[in-house]
């Protein structure tokens, strides 16, 4: 059986060498004058530098270093993903490899999740060394984010957060939810999620990784896990009540205009072919619309029935630490 230990420090990198020796040291420091059991879990993201080489390096003077390297550039969220089902630790701390979160906050972070009893603790950098351009973009994911999960969180997106154990190795994530996790923890029924003000430094080496096509990938994301979570499981609940609703109207506008008809056929009034109307167009597109979102809903749910929910496979080039085969 593993050992369990205290923390699990998830750090995933890309191309951050010059970052990682004293990040490293940081962790270390903090862990041991708390006396803490822990593992540093580094998850190179396909870097280009001499991230790898740093990591091996940190391993063989520390052996609570693991780590596993990407094959090629996959992304946060894969790197998270594939960290979160590797971790050991009952509390797992995520930060960033780029020292602009500190390690000094773990301890409170720790506190939090074993003492007051939370599912996940969220950074909050109150005060930010990011320019306007950032600035303002983030506060509008935050409030979006807010509106829609009903988590009422200032900053979704801060890499410093910590869970307990069974929240991340619940989480089953893809594309790039990285930036909504204490939405997916929610979803997933791990209600009880704080916030923590955290200190935000400036960054001391390299450049971001991050575009400002980062904040609309953001928004799409929050519309794909909210459509997710609520109907990946029962899709005829979405597709079929959408059809269901353009079919009947459709239908009741045909019927209208055919008794509409027949009506003045009878009354002997002047009256027009069904064709002629502009609303029979109309009436007929909602009728094949909702026929086709009807067959959508049910093509899903066979969907769902004969097949399970699993994430893609990432290439793995090179682990460190692990004797097992990882699955994610």
């Amino acid at each position: 059986m593993a050992e369990q230990l205290d923390i699990s420090v998830l750090i995933p990198l890309l191309n951050e060498e010059e970052s990682l020796p004293e990040l490293h040291d940081w962790i270390v420091r903090v862990m041991t004058e708390h006396h803490y059991t822990y593992e540093i879990l580094f998850i190179d993201d396909g870097s280009r530098d001499r991230s790898w080489a740093v990591i091996e390096h940190l391993s063989g003077i520390n052996p609570n270093v693991r780590a596993i390297r990407f094959g090629r550039n996959y992304g946060k969220t894969a790197a998270l993903q594939t960290g979160f089902q590797s971790a050991k630790g009952n509390v797992v701390i995520t930060m960033d490899a780029d020292l602009q979160d500190s390690p000094d906050e773990i301890p409170e972070l720790y506190r939090m999740v074993t003492e007051d009893g939370y599912d996940l603790v969220s950074g909050w950098k109150q005060k930010r060394y990011d320019p306007l351009s950032k600035t303002l973009p983030t506060k509008l994911f935050n409030a979006v984010s807010r509106w829609v999960s009903g988590v009422h969180l200032h900053d979704f997106n801060c890499g410093l957060k910590a869970y307990r154990l069974p929240v991340v190795k619940s989480m089953n994530l893809y594309g790039e939810m990285h930036r909504n996790l204490p939405m997916v923890a929610k979803w997933n029924g791990f209600s009880r999620i704080g916030e923590k003000v955290v200190q935000h430094r400036a960054r001391k080496y390299g450049t971001t990784k991050f575009g400002l096509d980062r904040f609309i990938n953001g928004f799409l994301d929050i519309l794909v896990i909210a459509f997710v979570q609520k109907f990946s499981r029962r899709p005829m609940h979405f597709f079929g009540g959408f059809g269901t609703l353009s079919f009947f109207i459709g239908t009741v506008i045909s019927l209208w205009l055919l008794g509409e008809k027949l009506y003045n056929i009878a009354q002997g009034l002047r009256y027009r072919n069904v064709t002629d109307n502009p609303l029979f167009f109309f009436a007929l597109v909602a009728i094949i619309l909702g026929v086709q979102l009807f067959l959508a809903g049910f093509v899903g749910e066979m969907l769902v029935r004969q097949n399970s929910n699993k994430t893609g496979d990432y290439l793995i080039a090179e682990k460190i630490g692990f004797s097992d085969k990882i699955s994610v």
